[in-house]
């Protein structure tokens, strides 16, 4: 069978971002609460700030119900912050309405200057109990408004969800051509990954073994080639980087030495989307590591025993770290997402001993989105 072309393959570079803990307090040993590593807009301010100096291309602003800062907000505050780092900012479909939606994300594309990239969510918003189609059905929705709000003059549209009819769009315009900021979406049911592969830019996939990886690329970039699209891969997930490898998984083992089982149960069904599909895959993970919790040289799983989502860390020395993200770049991801605990120690580490040595590349930039003068800008 000929391998399906992969389009981040054309792309020698990879964007590798980091985490800010938005939604959630960050941690030194998992489970255990710090006061000094909540959630506060001045912790999560100084982490964004921090890897912008570092270097990292990007980083993600998630969105959550649980306490912590508004996603929204926060990357609206902080953008005049900023030198060189593009924000991923975190949506969920559902939560605001299309046009008011769009509308936000132009202005922060504006404040950013092109360098906003959103990560769009389907998941039940609190009180809800949708089935998967229609939560999907509302996803699409919502990207299908966004698209038609960031390229055409009106918006014309009747969905289950959405109605508009000749709903003017200039005052929403982005400033990034092409389509408006590139989306980034993750999911693994089958209406999910139909989704991204006819609307979306960058499917993101959580930590599994490399095979595993390989067939959702697979899959994705088919269903992507059924609409005449490509499509790029991203990949979240933790890393515990030091000097020698005993010391890395020491770190690791250091982690969760104080996790309590019933608190790391309760951190991971506090998300709402602790019982999607996803999650699912992570535990899995978790079922067929070793003693140790590996599931494949340098993959640990542990982290996943007290967090819904990204559930495994990459472990292991530089070299070794560097060796293990050059393999996902041969595969065609393009997109690296790490965070790690605590988020700042971990950032610095990774800054000094692997980020160096990656290419490194704005996805926005290398599709052409961002103009090249200020003054280019589409609105």
């Amino acid at each position: 069978m000929t391998p399906v072309p992969i389009r981040s393959l054309e792309l020698d570079a990879a964007e590798v971002a980091w985490f800010v803990p938005l939604c959630g307090d960050d941690f030194e040993f998992l489970g255990v609460a710090d006061p000094g590593l909540r959630s506060t807009w001045p912790y999560c301010r100084d982490v964004v700030t921090t890897a912008d100096r570092l270097g990292f291309g990007n980083i993600l602003c998630p969105s959550s119900y649980v306490y912590g800062q508004d996603t929204l907000s926060f990357c609206a505050a902080v953008a005049p912050l900023l030198r060189q780092i593009q924000l991923l900012a975190a949506v969920r479909c559902g939560e605001v309405q299309p046009l008011m939606l769009a509308r936000a994300l132009a202005t922060l594309d504006h404040m950013l200057e092109g360098r906003l990239t959103v990560n769009i969510i389907s998941s039940d918003l609190p009180g809800e109990q949708l089935a998967p189609g229609p939560r999907y059905a509302r996803s699409r929705e919502v990207v299908e408004i966004l698209r038609q709000v960031w390229t055409r003059e009106t918006v014309d549209f009747r969905g289950d969800f959405y109605r508009f009819e000749d709903v003017p769009t200039e005052p929403a315009r982005p400033y990034q051509r092409g389509g408006g900021p590139l989306l980034y979406f993750g999911g693994y049911s089958p209406e999910a990954k139909a989704l991204c592969a006819e609307h979306c830019d960058v499917y993101l996939m959580w930590p599994e073994t490399e095979d595993r990886l390989a067939k959702h690329m697979e899959e994705l970039s088919a269903l992507a080639a059924s609409h005449g699209r490509t499509i790029d891969f991203g990949l979240r997930v933790h890393v515990i980087v030091r000097e020698s490898e005993a010391e890395a998984r020491a770190a690791a083992r250091r982690l969760v030495s104080r996790l309590d089982d019933e608190i790391g149960r309760q951190l991971r069904e506090r998300a709402q989307d602790a019982t999607s599909l996803g999650v699912a895959k992570q535990a899995e993970m978790r079922q067929l590591s070793d003693d140790e919790g590996y599931a494949e040289p340098h993959l640990w799983t542990e982290i996943g025993r007290a967090r819904s989502g990204c559930g495994a860390a990459l472990v292991g020395d530089p070299d070794q770290i560097f060796a293990k993200l050059e393999r996902y770049r041969a595969m065609g991801i393009r997109a690296f997402i790490l965070s790690g605990y605590p988020a700042m120690t971990e950032c610095d580490l990774f800054a000094r001993h692997v980020l160096p040595r990656l290419p490194r590349a704005s996805l926005p930039r290398a599709q052409g989105r961002v103009p090249a003068r200020p003054d280019e800008g589409s609105a």
